[in-house]
């Protein structure tokens, strides 16, 4: 087996990619990532099972066909994922999600190879109800440059499908949570335990923290591309993937179960300050897919692995 994974040092892909050779034994994993967040700490220790190649490089100027021909699957990674951000840089964003998405699809539509790609359960937005993937494209809310993008490009892929026949499937995920070799800290779990083991108050929009969002543990997101690879569930669909739809509250509340001495900063925000929404997995899980993952283990786990760095506070 071959399996080409793009964006493979990033906090996903740096777990993807010790994964695979456990569930897929034997098989050739190709990494390519343009080390633009030089996360080299990605590429240490790599199971000696694992066959690897990695390729740095960006996905827009790299022979992608060369590099996914013969291949079983690409798993689409390589993206700008920071939301908040996305305000600053759309156009920036736009080269690298969609643009970078359509050349990763084109290449393997030409060589008949399945991709899985990422997506964002942020395509939602506000929404007073539980939403699930059947959902009116009318009802859809994206807030930012961010969830814009991954929507534009999930309509990409579904035309690209249904017209090409391309193999492929979208997964829209909650919002990461847990560790990896990759992790960044600009999401709001990994954010909120940094900042409590350091010390710094947790900063919170007011009107967000009681209102629900759809989370992620790290190893759940990790075990759905594997789950959907062994079944080769590659016939155009979308599927929501989430661990648990948590409020602000909850969250925070979990991280105090560690560190009493939490603080918290209310603050009003310009953007994304009215963001709620509640969605259901079902639709995957109706599928045999069971998660396994809580708030309470991926927050203990990363405060754990930080706790040394400023004992002072604990």
């Amino acid at each position: 087996m071959k399996i080409v994974i793009t964006g493979a040092l990033g906090h996903i892909g740096s777990k993807v990619i010790r994964e695979i050779p456990i569930t897929f034994p034997g098989a050739e994993i190709v990494m390519i990532d343009n080390m633009a967040t030089q996360r080299f700490p990605s590429l240490f220790d790599l199971p000696p099972e694992g066959k690897y190649q990695f390729i740095e490089g960006d996905v827009q100027e790299t022979d992608l066909y060369k590099l996914i021909d013969g291949a079983n699957v690409v798993i689409h990674l390589a993206a700008i994922t920071n939301a908040a951000g996305s305000f600053e840089n759309k156009e920036q964003l736009e080269y690298n999600n969609f643009t970078a998405t359509k050349r990763v699809a084109e290449a393997c539509l030409k060589s008949s190879v399945p991709m899985i790609h990422l997506s964002s359960t942020s395509v939602y937005g506000t929404q007073s109800d539980l939403v699930d993937e059947e959902c009116p494209e009318s009802d859809l809310k994206p807030q930012s440059p961010y969830a814009e993008s991954k929507l534009k490009e999930e309509k990409l892929l579904t035309k690209l499908a249904k017209e090409n026949d391309l193999k492929m499937l979208v997964f829209r995920f909650g919002t990461i949570f847990g560790i990896s070799p990759g992790m960044r800290f600009h999401t709001a779990v990994n954010k909120f335990c940094w900042q409590a083991v350091m010390g710094q108050p947790i900063t919170v929009w007011t009107t967000a923290y009681n209102q629900k969002r759809p989370y992620l543990d790290l190893n759940d997101a990790v075990r759905a591309i594997t789950f959907a690879i062994q079944k080769k569930l590659f016939h155009g669909e979308i599927y929501n993937v989430l661990t648990n739809n948590l409020t602000v509250k909850e969250v925070v509340n979990n991280i105090k179960k560690y560190i009493n001495t939490l603080e918290i900063n209310f603050v009003n925000a310009e953007i994304m300050n009215q963001l709620s929404y509640n969605v259901s997995c079902n639709k995957f899980c109706n599928l045999g897919f069971k998660t396994k993952g809580s708030i309470e283990d991926g927050i203990l786990e990363t405060i754990t692995l930080l706790k040394n760095a400023n004992k002072s506070n604990l």
